[in-house]
This record gives structure tokens, C-alpha cells and sequence, in this order.
């Protein structure tokens, strides 16, 4: 072959797995699903916009829950994941503030649900699915904020 041609047959040199850091050769390392729920949960609720989790029938039985002593307010509520050895998704469900562009929203929320899950849990996760049940508008009352004032007007 002339000097001046360059050889097309060059074999790419095979990837790390970069998402590899759950097995390695002193053991093994398993996340709990309620982990991955509780950093994604999280991780949503950081972004701007986001109102509520989850669709209007859970954020009331999560409501009720949370209203029987010793219960603590749900991280993960309006979050389901599926995840595999190395890999997850993540479902997300929210209620957006009025105003606010819903995919501007979106983004953020799969930007931060990426970083932060990869980042905490090692998994690589694969997809964000965000589903926007409601808006709240600003002169809509949330049913506790309602029960909280009128249950603090009768101890005057």
C-alpha cells in the first residue's frame, strides 16, 4: 500500500463499561428500588415549576397516609422505576405550576433525574418518562393547606 493512503479497515477500540462500578471483582453492590425512587423523587422536586408529585388520586391517598401518626411526607410519591443489574428507567409523574413551560420543565427534570440517580446509584438510566397530570393554578387552594388553616382557626 502507498504511503500516502491510510488503511479503512481499523478496528475501533472496545469501550469501558463505564456503568460497572455496582460488580466488581471484590464483590458485588445491589440498590434497593425504594433507592432509586427516593434519589429520582428527589431530584424532581429540586426543579423550578414542579408543583406536586404524582396524579391527583395518589397525592390524596398519600394525603391520608401522611395524616396517621409516626408516617413521614413520601419522597418518592409520583415516581416508578424499572431497573435492571446496570441499567434503570424512570417514570415520573407531576403536577406543574401555572405559567411555567411544561418542556422546559420536563428537561430539567431529566436532566437532574439522570445526574443524580447515575451519579448516586451507578445505574445508568436509560429513560425519563414524565407525564403531567395537572397545572395549579394560583388561586387554587391544596386541600391540606385548606384543612391546615381551617383546622388553625378553631384553635383561637
Amino acid at each position: 500500500m502507498p504511503d500516502n493512503q491510510l488503511s479503512t479497515t481499523t478496528e475501533a477500540p472496545p469501550e469501558p463499561e463505564v456503568f460497572d462500578a455496582l460488580h466488581t471483582e471484590h464483590g458485588d453492590t445491589t440498590i434497593a428500588d425504594q433507592v432509586v425512587e427516593k434519589v429520582a423523587g428527589i431530584a424532581t422536586r429540586d426543579v423550578p415549576g414542579v408543583y406536586a408529585m404524582g396524579s391527583a388520586a395518589g397525592r390524596t391517598i398519600s394525603g391520608l397516609t401522611q395524616r396517621i401518626p409516626g408516617q413521614r411526607k413520601s419522597v418518592s410519591g409520583g415516581i416508578s422505576i424499572e431497573k435492571g443489574e446496570r441499567e434503570t428507567a424512570v417514570d415520573v409523574s407531576i403536577v406543574v405550576e401555572y405559567g411555567v413551560s411544561i418542556v422546559e420543565v420536563a428537561d430539567r427534570i431529566r436532566e437532574n433525574v439522570i445526574s443524580a440517580v447515575e451519579y448516586a446509584t451507578g445505574l445508568r438510566v436509560v429513560e425519563v418518562n414524565i407525564e403531567v397530570s395537572d397545572v395549579h393554578l394560583p388561586d387554587e387552594d391544596d386541600e391540606s393547606d385548606r384543612d391546615e388553616h381551617q383546622g388553625s382557626d378553631h384553635l383561637r
